[in-house]
């Protein structure tokens, strides 16, 4: 769906906190609720669910994102370059605000690109606020969980071909596919964890990581007895590319 314009423009929006969504390693994604009173009393205000996700902090975090995401990424400031490669304290804390900006980023532009990914609304520190996608309150579930007719595994196969075709076109890769970063919400595939998308070219592991990619994904399907060959995507993929 797309992003309603008063998320990010109306000043009198409050937020509320609804709870843990998801832990993980790296990040918490927590529950937000963003809503704008009525204008007069007794008139119905605007709400929406969000979700905020937090890279954690040096005393709770086991972050270790691996940087061949970032080959070919340039850090303005080269104290916080320095500071990253020699994993300090002060560096682990320039890579979560890196790695929430990274995403943040990554969401615009494949939200730009018609890409099928929760919509960005803001970013500040390591929080990243985008669109909630469930059904009330509820987390839609991850591919991983999803038990599906053969129909139906065809469908969700054909939109990650999608997914993976329209980042292709533009010379992008997500990096790290996996059934466990694509959801499913009312038969649509929607997928998260996004802020090491990688540039084909600049990056020169690029192409290894999008391989990976086909495979992960052709893995699960396999396994789900659904005819797939990750080689085969690969190479459309790569068609794509150079298109």
């Amino acid at each position: 769906m797309p992003r309603p314009d008063w998320l990010v423009t109306d000043a009198a929006a409050i937020d509320t906190e609804l709870g843990v969504v998801k832990t993980g390693k790296e990040a918490d994604v927590n529950l937000i609720e963003r809503a704008v009173p009525g204008a007069e009393p007794g008139t119905p205000g605007q709400s929406v669910l969000l979700a905020a996700k937090r890279y954690r902090g040096s005393e709770h975090s086991q972050f270790h994102r691996s940087n061949i995401y970032t080959e070919g990424r340039g850090t303005r400031r080269s104290r916080d370059a320095r500071a990253v490669a020699k994993s300090s304290t002060f560096g682990r804390e320039v890579a979560r605000v890196q790695w929430a900006y990274a995403e943040f980023e990554a969401l615009k532009r494949l939200t730009e690109l018609g890409a099928s990914v929760p919509y960005p609304v803001q970013v500040g520190g390591t929080e990243v606020l985008m669109e909630f996608i469930g059904d009330g309150r509820v987390a839609a579930p991850r591919l991983a969980q999803v038990r599906a007719t053969p129909g139906e595994l065809r469908e969700l196969f054909q939109q990650i071909v999608e997914f993976t075709r329209t980042l292709a076109r533009s010379g992008l890769a997500h990096g790290d596919l996996s059934p466990y970063n694509l959801l499913v919400h009312d038969g649509r595939v929607v997928a998260i964890d996004l802020p090491q998308v990688v540039d084909l070219v600049s990056n020169p592991q690029g192409f290894d990581l999008l391989h990976r990619d086909c495979v992960n994904v052709c893995d699960w399907f396999s396994r789900q007895r659904l005819e797939c060959d990750a080689d085969e995507l690969f190479s459309e993929l790569i068609a794509e590319v150079y298109r």
